[in-house]
């Protein structure tokens, strides 16, 4: 059970600082869901979108991010 606990312990980490990245910062990150490559349709009745790239860009964080985990506490 201990390596279940540390594994939650990390990942409360990274929420809370996920989260304090999103209320401090979340003025100036209006970039982000508008990036190149999402896909927007509006229309009359009508609304569509796919952040095709905001959700590259979020795989590839968090790709890092695991990794780093695990090479530095795994």
């Amino acid at each position: 059970m201990q390596p279940l606990g540390k594994y939650l312990v990390i990942l409360g980490i990274i929420l809370v600082v996920f989260g304090l990245v999103l209320w401090l910062g979340g003025p100036r990150m209006n970039w982000f869901g508008n990036l190149p490559g999402d896909v927007r349709v509006e229309r009359p009745g009508f609304k569509f979108f796919a952040p095709f790239t905001t959700m590259l860009l979020v795989s590839i964080v968090l790709s890092l991010v695991l990794w780093a985990i695990r090479r530095f506490f795994g």
